[in-house]
């Protein structure tokens, strides 16, 4: 819902509201971090609850990535809430700076105030602004840095970015290292916590990056320590990602590194630096490519030039040795998509000034280290593909039947886009029922679990821009299915004709029908795994639909609490678990749990769930840096390899209150 403005009258506001310079507040340091913190780490939800985590371990891991440190510890308490890292690298500095203060304390305060800024003390690093310690210790509780180098041990306590005490030398020791141990401030992140699984994964994928460093993980609330170290590095990670992702590689990974001269470009890097990258590689049986990139150590799940880099050079690298050796079968076309089908790939660089597309990292933008690492790639495995002919051919079978399937797949995609031409009507489902408005940007298309809802939400509707299209049972896994078997399901080109936009390759959003595409089942666990399977057809047939922000999941209530004349409408079990909570000591609430839409008559669903301005609506998102990890979790959940299902169900039991079996 958009907010409504009140315009500014022509006096010049309404009593109170004066501009002048007065007015003008101005912010510094930590204060300005926590008044925006979304300038900072991204937002004050769970990514960003797990960024300040991932600050303190990239500050370790730049210690190990520059030879002075080999072990890094990670700790979530029991709380689990608070986190401590520790590494046995040199140690930040606790002297006296230039400031006439200790240097940990402007480290851990000042906005800027770094090692990084040149090439003198880090020659690569993933902190480059001077901004990460000091932005997690302003954002957090309780932040306590505990130092040990030059023969002794020294300790300084902050709350919410200030220090409580000068740095204490608490005695001496022996070795060099820094440990922080944090919580992040509930007034910014409200009642959030650490998710082990998330702070795991991370952890084991900085160790392939960096070979040979040892990780130990340690959770307090489970009870259990894990120790990664992966002596090949990103090898490895390429054999972990196709069996997390069940896809059987067709070869031996791929794997070649190179320190490569940058000459010219406009980034800071030119004039005869270099950049230094390895890249694994391997084509597997999946009908996806799957790529992950790092610059730094630092995961970019938005990609960059390094990761286009990869992609080029490979595809050029496959268009070359075809094309030499003649390969290619007549009338055969193969695109760049053909060429990488089923490929899954880990690029990972280190160079001394990458341009990160904001502090949260998750973009790398240096343009001239694209052509010589393209150029590299390219080189390398041509020269890899012409020594190794048995694997070479297999790769090149593979990629021209990809080429064949999607030549395959064109026609029979052709005959829905025919029926789902949007000026034509008359080959709209005729299970739809159309809204009045042709202008998309106000049309909302409700997908609606049976024919029964979808009675009461036709009645119940707004004509004049709400269409319903109701589905019969629960619809095909598009996970475990070809193209052409989601193409002859009934109910799903029914949405792929309603919506008219094409599918697959041939997507044109120009031709969307409806901007709001609204799945509207029972709030059970039936209509949970029905909404699941829909969201996988989305995912891999029109995943644009997402990309634009197109994608709504409705919130119908569950519950219906009368309390006299006072009505609530709970969603789900908590939600009424704490309506009740509220209510007066002596109230006898009267509860109705529907079992479905069905039970609810036109005029309460419209408004419960229809109404625009009553209703709550979830908006299907990919947040930045998720995507591989999402591609992996709908691959383990759907996927016809039943083992990571298991897996998820015997990890996760004990958490789950209510089984749909």
């Amino acid at each position: 819902m958009s907010t409504p403005t009140t315009p500014p009258s022509s006096s010049g506001g309404s009593p109170g509201a004066t501009y002048d310079d007065k007015s003008i507040k101005l912010l510094q340091g930590i204060d300005h971090v926590r008044k925006r913190p979304a300038m900072y780490i991204g937002g004050t939800d769970s990514g960003g609850y797990h960024h300040l985590l991932w600050e303190i371990v990239d500050n370790a891991v730049d210690e190990a990535m520059n030879g002075h440190a080999t072990t890094i510890q990670v700790t979530l308490h029991s709380d689990g809430r608070s986190a401590t890292v520790s590494d046995n690298g040199r140690g930040i500095p606790v002297g006296t700076h230039a400031t006439g203060r200790s240097t940990l304390e402007v480290v851990l305060t000042e906005l800027g105030a770094g090692g990084k800024f040149d090439n003198a003390s880090y020659k690569a690093a993933g902190g480059l602004h001077g901004v990460g310690s000091s932005v997690v210790n302003a954002l957090t509780e309780e932040l306590i840095a505990t130092i040990k180098r030059d023969g002794g041990e020294w300790r300084q306590a902050y709350r919410r970015g200030k220090p409580r005490a000068p740095v204490q030398r608490l005695g001496d020791a022996r070795g060099s290292g820094t440990t922080i141990k944090f919580r992040p401030d509930p007034e910014i992140f409200g009642e959030l916590a650490f998710d082990p699984e998330v702070v795991r994964e991370r952890l084991e994928m900085s160790s392939y990056i960096h070979r040979g460093l040892r990780i130990l993980f340690k959770d307090e609330g489970r009870g259990t320590s894990e120790d990664f170290k992966a002596e090949a590095g990103i090898r490895d990670y390429v054999a972990a990602l196709c069996k997390k992702n069940a896809r059987a590689p067709m070869m031996q990974a791929f794997w070649f590194e190179k320190d490569a001269q940058i000459d010219g470009g406009s980034g800071p890097s030119r004039g005869g630096a270099t950049v230094k990258f390895e890249v694994a590689l391997a084509w597997t049986d999946a009908n996806r490519e799957l790529f992950a990139s790092f610059a730094n150590g630092i995961p970019t799940g938005s990609g960059g030039t390094h990761e286009a880099a990869t992609r080029d050079g490979i595809t050029k690298a496959l268009r070359t040795y075809i094309d030499t050796h003649e390969l290619c079968p007549r009338g055969v076309v193969l695109t760049a998509d053909d060429i990488r089908e089923g490929l899954v790939a880990v690029t990972s660089i280190f160079i001394a000034e990458p341009q990160f597309q904001g502090q949260t990292k998750d973009k790398l933008n240096n343009p001239e280290i694209k052509a010589p690492i393209e150029g590299a790639i390219r080189t390398a495995l041509e020269q890899y593909l012409n020594t190794n002919r048995t694997i070479a051919d297999i790769v090149v079978t593979r990629v021209i039947q990809a080429a064949r399937a999607r030549l395959a797949a064109r026609g029979a995609e052709d005959q829905v886009r025919r029926k789902s031409a949007v000026n034509n009507r008359l080959n709209l489902p005729g299970k739809l029922s159309d809204c009045s408005s042709s202008d998309p940007t106000k049309g909302e298309l409700f997908i609606v679990e049976g024919d029964s809802a979808g009675g009461s939400a036709k009645q119940g509707r707004d004509r004049e821009n709400q269409a319903i299209l109701p589905l019969r049972g629960k619809v095909l896994n598009a996970e475990q299915a070809t193209l052409t078997k989601v193409l002859e399901n009934q109910e799903l080109s029914n949405i792929v004709s309603a919506l008219g936009t094409g599918i697959g390759k041939d997507f044109d959003a120009s031709r969307l029908r409806y901007h709001k595409i609204i799945l509207l089942m029972d709030a059970d666990s039936d209509g949970h795994h029905i909404t699941t399977l829909m969201l996988t057809f989305f995912y891999r047939y029109m995943p644009k639909l997402i990309d634009g922000g197109w994608l709504y999941i409705a919130q119908p209530p569950l519950f219906r609490i009368d309390v006299g004349q006072q009505t609530w409408w709970a969603r789900d079990e908590a939600d009424r678990a704490r309506i009740i909570k509220r209510l007066p000591p002596r109230a006898n609430p009267e509860i109705t749990r529907f079992k479905g839409l069905g039970e609810m008559s036109a005029k309460m669903l419209y408004e419960t769930t229809l109404d625009p301005k009553k209703r709550r609506l979830l908006q299907v998102t990919i947040p930045d840096g998720e995507r591989v990890s999402t591609e992996q979790t709908i691959s383990d959940l759907m996927g016809r390899d039943a083992a990571p299902r298991f897996r998820e169900i015997m990890e996760n039991a004990n958490e789950v209150e209510d089984v749909d079996v």
